[in-house]
């Protein structure tokens, strides 16, 4: 199994960078307060992450994507009850 670490290979249609610099990033959250999930808007994309373990991996969304993400889950999309 390869390490999550290494570079991935580029796939058709993959427009996001190998590597997206994320220390310097300034991180919101929910106005509500409710969740763990913060964002930040990085070099045209959104990263998303959990803030209760901000080490571990972060998403990282196109524009598009994130349009898509943010619509569908106010539809419920993504409701797990």
């Amino acid at each position: 199994m390869a390490d999550s670490t290494t570079q991935q290979q580029r796939r058709t249609g993959w427009d996001k960078p190998d590597h997206l610099d994320l220390s310097n990033a300034e991180w919101r959250s929910s106005s509500r307060g409710r969740g763990d999930v913060q964002i930040a808007f990085v070099e045209g994309f959104v990263a998303m992450r959990n803030s209760r373990r901000p080490e571990s991996p972060s998403l990282i969304f196109t524009p598009d994507e994130w349009g898509v993400f943010v619509s569908d889950t106010r539809k419920g999309e993504f409701d797990l009850t």
